[in-house]
C-alpha cells in the first residue's frame, strides 16, 4: 500500500497568536485517519495511507481558504509501500 508524507503550511503568519487558518488546518489533521501528525509554528507534517493523506490534503485546502488562508504550501513525498 502506498504511502504519503506531506509537510505544509498556512499563510499569511501571525507570531502572535494561531491564526483562524492555521487552527482549522489543525483541526482537520487532528480528526484525520493518519498514522503521524506532528503540529508546529511553522509547518505541519502528515504521513499515513496515499488514500487518507490525499483527503485530508483536500479537506486542508478547503478548510483553511474558507479561514481566510492567503497561500497554502505544501510537499508531498511518497514514503513507502507498506511490506516492501
Amino acid at each position: 500500500m502506498l504511502r504519503l508524507r506531506v509537510e505544509f503550511t498556512t499563510e499569511p503568519f501571525d507570531l502572535e497568536e494561531a491564526p483562524a487558518h492555521a487552527v482549522a488546518a489543525r483541526r482537520v489533521v487532528q480528526g484525520a485517519d493518519l498514522d503521524a501528525v506532528d503540529v508546529g509554528p511553522f509547518g505541519n507534517t502528515v504521513e499515513g495511507r496515499a488514500e487518507a493523506v490525499l483527503a485530508a490534503v483536500g479537506d486542508v485546502l478547503r478548510e483553511s481558504l474558507k479561514a481566510g488562508a492567503t497561500r497554502v504550501s505544501l510537499q508531498l513525498n511518497v514514503v513507502a509501500e507498506e511490506g516492501s
